[in-house]
């Protein structure tokens, strides 16, 4: 019987075709090809085929519950749509950006004796020019792009796609996110790309990216979202991208992912390359991320502010998830609990392991740093927690980052090899601005003066200064009293990234 219903399908199908082919009008139009496609499904087995019987019609994920319609294209009309409106639609909103600094250019022949005298003045000043992407995602001139676009920028300028320019003010930067939000100003309200929701993509989905890769102009790639929650890309410090094969390149940073609703899933970032071309290995910042930060930007803050908890995680290996008895190495474990922090307060103790985050699975600890910076301050989270093999639920509060006793800023001057340096005692909320861990004590390097002596000899936002010439350094007033000492050898010891370095140096 199944040979037969087979055989006699396929006979239906070829006289089906070839009446097409001759009157040259079922499948060009519209309700015929609708025809056909539903005699087809009729013929081929609709809602009664069974596995290894023959091929059934697509069907629809989640039809009549809500969710969104996902399904592969079936027939010639559909294989032929294009993207062509929604990149009309979008399009405008993609934006160029163009940054530039002025770069202090050395003579080779500073140092030297003899020709030192005649070519060892000061050259002129250098300009380095990069160029990237961003989108317009407030009517009022508000503009999303990577923090490594603009970095160290003095002057950058944003070209629309319809051709004017304008001057921007940086509102907000963080390379830690590597994200930045840019001001213009004009004299209409200007066309934007509406924020999506990047936990609602799954992988398969259909997105497109836009951006001026190579500066040749705005360019649109199509592609799919290739994986999510990806981590470990070294990108930035709070790494958690969206990975796509749509053509990424060197030009895109701060461009648009969009999806087929045309909406805004993500900030193209960065690839993986080996030629520094795109070889379908792009990443892109997820859009509850951008809203975050956008939010953020809006509200006046001189730094994006992340809800703090007093926890320190770490990664759960094969040999911890053996010795606590957990089947695969996930989670976050936590390794280290701030004394009457929002941690402690609701139980949360050392040896726990976060196995997810109000009903969304933790894989590592980035991930829950990225739930975290996404959440409002002044809320409450669910923790799911293992703790000794047994799960329970604990309920966290979301605070802002205690300021400390002392958060005063100071510049160093004089002639010291500090010299430039601004430097702060270390505090929750100045670590959390630092991207570094919030239980650090000390005093650090807030910041660097341009060409200072401080930045010459390679010293680095977030070193803690432990010692110097002998005294150990407490506090910023500690530092400043001790760079005011005139001698010419220093000796020094700093902390950097955990690592222990000393340092003597004439000077």
């Amino acid at each position: 019987m199944r040979i037969v219903r087979s055989s006699f399908a396929a006979v239906a199908i070829a006289v089906l075709v070839g009446v097409g082919i001759v009157t040259g009008t079922a499948l060009a139009d519209d309700s015929a090809g609708s025809t056909v496609q539903e005699m087809l499904k009729g013929l081929i087995g609709k809602g009664d085929a069974k596995p290894g019987t023959g091929a059934a019609a697509p069907s629809a994920e989640g039809q009549g519950s809500g969710q969104t319609l996902r399904r592969v294209p079936f027939g010639r009309d559909e294989m032929e749509l294009s993207f062509a409106p929604l990149v009309k639609r979008t399009a405008p909103a993609v934006v160029n950006v163009y940054a530039s600094s002025k770069v202090r250019v050395q003579s080779p022949f500073m140092d030297d004796p003899f020709f030192g005298r005649f070519f060892g003045q000061q050259m002129p000043p250098r300009v380095q020019s990069s160029l990237g992407s961003g989108v317009i995602v407030d009517p009022s001139g508000i503009i999303v792009t990577n923090n490594h676009v603009i970095k160290g920028a003095d002057e950058v300028k944003v070209a629309l796609s319809d051709g004017r320019e304008f001057e921007s003010r940086i509102v907000l930067k963080d390379d830690k996110v590597d994200l930045a939000v840019l001001k213009i100003k004009a004299p209409d309200p200007l066309p934007t790309i509406p924020l999506g929701d990047s936990d609602a993509l799954e992988v398969g989905d259909l997105v497109l990216a836009m951006g001026n890769p190579f500066g040749v102009g705005q360019t649109t790639t199509s592609g799919i979202v290739s994986a999510l929650a990806r981590t470990h890309i070294g990108v930035s410090d709070y790494s958690f991208f969206i990975q796509t094969d749509a053509a990424i390149n060197p030009g895109n940073s701060g461009g648009a992912l969009i999806d087929m609703k045309g909406e805004l899933v993500g900030i193209n970032s960065a690839i993986y390359s080996r030629s520094g071309g795109s070889i379908g290995i792009g990443f892109a910042i997820p859009s509850n991320m951008v809203r975050a930060f956008v939010q953020s930007a809006k509200s006046g803050a001189d730094y994006f502010e992340r809800p703090y908890i007093g926890a320190e995680f770490q990664e759960v290996t094969q040999q911890v998830a053996d010795a606590l008895g957990m089947g695969n190495p996930s989670g976050a474990l936590v390794s280290s609990v701030t004394k009457d922090g929002p941690a402690a307060q609701a139980g949360l103790k050392p040896g726990d392991v976060v196995t997810a985050m109000d009903g969304v699975k933790i894989d590592d600890p980035q991930a829950l740093n990225f739930r975290l910076s996404t959440q409002p301050i002044g809320g409450t989270s669910t923790f799911d927690v293992l703790r000794q093999g047994e799960k329970q639920q604990i309920k966290v509060k979301l605070e802002r980052a205690p300021e400390g006793q002392s958060s005063k800023e100071i510049t160093i001057g004089g002639q010291s090899p500090f010299t430039g340096a601004k430097v702060a005692a270390l505090s929750p909320r100045l670590a959390q601005r630092l991207g570094m861990s919030t239980d650090a004590t000390g005093v650090v390097i807030v910041d660097l003066a341009g060409n200072s002596p401080a930045e010459s000899l390679g010293f680095q936002k977030g070193d803690i200064i432990r010692e110097v010439n002998g005294t150990t350094i407490k506090s910023a007033e500690d530092l400043d009293k001790t760079a005011e000492r005139k001698t010419r050898l220093w000796r020094f010891t700093i902390d950097r990234g955990g690592q222990t370095i000393r340092q003597i140096l004439q000077f």
